[in-house]
């Protein structure tokens, strides 16, 4: 049975600061939609989920404090639907709880593993590709499939995947006579420029999307293996779960699992193990990954000398080019004159001014606010 996990857990520390502790980027309408209206990360991920998998197969692991603001924002998921983590714990162990529920309620249940800060066009192609990656796991259940981007330009900020041999299972591995399907030779971690340029050169290295397809009991399997911590807290969740003991089990133990990426805990040590088949699916298609503003504003069309503008708020530039401003609130108006790629975001509570280039710093200045104002 086909399911699909969107995580949802990020804090959004770099879109600070109108994504807050209390209320993260996935959460906010602040991204246009096609008619226009804003709508949330989280609600755009799981529209592009129509067609693909039911509704009542679709999942969400997010911290139990969004619980509420999740379902405010997606009615139609069921809180059964909704995996709430008592602590963040990173990505391996949303992946691992997810699989210990599905493998409990079905022992040949596959999952799609998505995120909530993704832009991702056309739907269509985006689509075929995970039917593909669910094909894939369901001919072969060892196989741990990811999904990798053809890169644009030599990104620093992402990690890479090296495809290896091709795959030619199934029909859907080749569109218009060429692969899409491929072995992983390796994963490499965000690289230095010199490298990333040398890998978009090669042809042979797409960037890691962070999306995959597994076994509900492969990932176990994965996990008694290589994060032997994170298994045995884990399976004392599943073996809870459905149970009175339930929450209190879930409470207890999952804060202590050890926090790491299932990229380092799964992926990598996966891609040289002969008892598994690790591969990757290209996806061509236009990928944005919504963690910063600069990013976000890549999502707005530029106006006259290259300013762009977002929010309720009213913007006003006189001279300067290549700045943005993201203004929150109705009746203010936020005024930048002469000023060159400066980035200014607005809302009721904080008003942030920084140049583009300095993004990278916002997440430690953060860290300095009084936790209230994080």
């Amino acid at each position: 049975m086909r399911h699909a996990m969107i995580m949802a857990g990020g804090s959004g520390t770099r879109l600070w600061p109108v994504s807050r502790d209390g209320q993260p980027k996935q959460l906010i309408e602040f991204i246009p939609g096609e008619d226009g209206k804003p709508k949330s990360l989280l609600a755009i991920a799981a529209e592009r989920l129509e067609g693909l998998v039911p509704a009542s197969d679709r999942l969400i692991c997010t911290g139990e404090r969004y619980r509420e603001q999740i379902r405010a924002v997606l009615p139609a998921f069921g809180d059964a639907q909704i995996l709430g983590e008592p602590a963040p714990r990173d990505t391996v162990n949303a992946v691992g709880f997810t699989a210990a529920v599905l493998a409990k309620q079905n022992t040949d249940a596959v999952f799609a593993v998505l995120t909530a800060d993704h832009l991702i066009e056309p739907i269509s192609i985006f689509q075929d590709r995970l039917r593909l990656g669910f094909e894939l796991v369901e001919q072969d259940p060892t196989r741990l499939v990811t999904f990798s981007i053809r890169p644009t330009y030599p990104a620093t900020g992402f990690g890479y995947v090296e495809r290896g041999a091709p795959i030619d299972s199934l029909p859907g591995c080749k569109v218009d006579g060429k692969t899409i399907a491929f072995g992983v030779t390796k994963f490499v971690e965000k690289p230095p420029l010199h490298k990333a340029q040398a890998y978009v050169e090669s042809g042979m290295f797409g960037w890691n999307s962070g999306m995959f397809v597994f076994h509900a009991q492969t990932v176990l399997d994965c996990l008694a293996r290589y994060a032997p911590e994170s298994h045995e807290g884990l399976i004392k969740i599943q073996n809870a779960w459905g149970t009175p003991d339930q929450d209190s089990v879930l409470n207890e133990v999952y804060p202590t699992l050890p926090k790491t990426s299932v990229d380092y805990a799964i992926m990598e040590p996966a891609s040289t193990d002969p008892k598994l088949e690790v591969c990757t699916v290209e996806m061509d298609v236009r990928w944005k990954d919504v963690g910063s503003w600069p990013s976000f504003f890549e999502t707005r069309k530029p106006g006259e000398h290259g300013h762009r503008t977002a929010g309720p708020g009213v913007a006003a530039f006189e001279g300067g080019s290549d700045s943005c401003v993201y203004n929150s609130q109705e009746g203010h108006t936020v005024a930048l004159v002469g000023c060159e790629g400066l980035i200014v975001v607005h809302t009721p509570e904080a008003t942030l001014v920084m140049p583009a280039e300095a993004a990278q710093e916002l997440k430690a200045l953060r860290e300095k606010l009084p936790p209230e104002q994080r």
